[in-house]
């Protein structure tokens, strides 16, 4: 695709990357059949190669960005299915990115919008907060029938998330390495993930230490930054990720820094490109694929319905390593139909644009509901939020049923 960009903009490190991204793009159209959003509407403009040329015309002319390519822009869930189908490589998590931040910075929202906006990082992203807002999610739970009828789709969609209490994590910092010590690992504390599924941090830590890892966890760490940077509040994606870059030199060595939770992952994958130092990060998955899985005590035969997180096979294009390793844990591993495409999460997606979010989880949660199986491994937690209230199934992360095949408890959302 041909581009006009100025000298003076192609100065910009930003924009000349995002002009080197456009220009990869040949409108084969290929991105189409899996883009969720072109898949629902059939707009061009909701496709990745319609919203490249949008962005292109907005960058390109610089300033507050029309109307409509607000909408189109706003309505990405950020899944890269695209970049996964594109033979020519467009990095589209690069323009995506961009064209948010562009939009941040040029555009002025209707307040309730720039008031959600807000809230979301100032709660989420703060794990205190966020366990106080849960806390008061579930008081408020029996309104949310009320909220939809309202037609205040958004506060409706954030009670829906709202999880059953649970314990909070353990406070040790430390966790040493079971029988001869491999190596050392940070992992990524998060900060939804502790309030809503606590379990699945304490399943990490038992199975690396299974495999001869010691387990650190950073002080002074806190969000990945993942939020911030897909609402286009890039400058603080990148204090956040330098925060955490800081907390992890402290340590000293670290083999590896690990994130359980598929989002986080694609970001800490970011960090080079965000914050200009790149980690060694893996995902949880990722990484017990390449030390091995310690050795399986308790297969179980269990049908398990694999729910493959956009994050991790098209962020991170991780795609075999999971359902291999449930398959090697003895679990009987069912693949969902339409499996490229997104349940609706997508970061905090389902809470802005509720509507074709909900359509997403639905259409998901119907391919699963095929699949006959009683139990649903996803390794996000933004997926097991959104898909947990409309399942018959239980929703666990794969590393905890790993964890039990190799010693650990029975999950107990089993």
């Amino acid at each position: 695709m041909r581009t006009a960009f100025t000298p003076g903009q192609l100065a910009d490190a930003e924009t000349a990357a995002s002009a080197a991204a456009i220009r990869k793009c040949v409108h084969c159209g290929f991105c189409t059949a899996t883009c969720p959003t072109y898949v629902l509407l059939g707009d061009e403009r909701d496709s990745p190669r319609g919203r490249i040329e949008l962005i292109k015309a907005m960058l390109e002319d610089g300033g507050p960005p029309a109307p409509g390519t607000v909408t189109h822009v706003d309505r990405c869930l950020s899944c890269l299915a695209c970049t996964t189908t594109c033979p020519s490589g467009v990095d589209y998590a690069q323009l995506i990115d961009h064209a948010r931040s562009h939009i941040e910075a040029h555009h002025v929202r209707p307040w309730p919008e720039r008031l959600l906006r807000a809230l979301i990082p100032a709660v989420l992203t703060r794990p205190r907060r966020l366990a106080a807002a849960l806390a008061l999610g579930r008081l408020a739970r029996p309104l949310e029938p009320l909220l939809a009828r309202l037609k205040l789709a958004p506060l409706s969609a954030l009670l829906r998330l709202v999880p059953a209490p649970t314990r909070r994590p353990s406070a040790e910092r430390t966790f040493a390495a079971e029988g001869k010590r491999r190596g050392r690992v940070v992992l990524l504390q998060g900060c939804v993930e502790p309030a809503m599924a606590p379990q699945i941090r304490a399943a990490a830590i038992r199975l690396v230490t299974r495999a001869g890892f010691e387990v650190v966890l950073a002080d002074g760490e806190g969000c990945c930054g993942a939020l911030s940077e897909h609402l286009g509040r890039a400058d603080e994606a990148r204090g956040m990720a330098r925060t955490n870059l800081q907390a992890w030199k402290s340590l000293g060595h670290v083999d590896a820094v690990i994130a359980t939770a598929a989002g986080c992952g694609t970001m800490l994958k970011s960090y080079g490109r965000v914050a200009g130092e790149a980690v060694p990060a893996r995902d949880i998955l990722e990484f017990i694929a390449e030390v091995g899985l310690p050795p399986v005590v308790a297969p179980s035969g269990l049908p398990v319905a694999y729910h493959a997180a956009c994050s991790l096979q098209h962020g991170q294009q991780i795609k075999t390593a999971p359902p291999a390793l449930l398959a090697q844990a003895g679990f009987e591993v069912r693949l969902v139909a339409e499996g490229h495409l997104c349940c609706g999460s997508a970061g905090v997606y389902n809470i802005l644009q509720p509507e074709l979010a909900t359509q997403l989880r639905d259409r998901k949660a119907a391919n699963i509901a095929r699949t006959g199986a009683a139990v649903v491994a996803a390794g996000n937690i933004g997926c097991m939020a959104q898909l947990a209230p409309v399942l018959e199934a239980s929703v666990v992360h794969p590393v905890e049923l790993l964890d039990w095949a190799t010693g650990g408890p029975k999950p107990a959302g089993l």
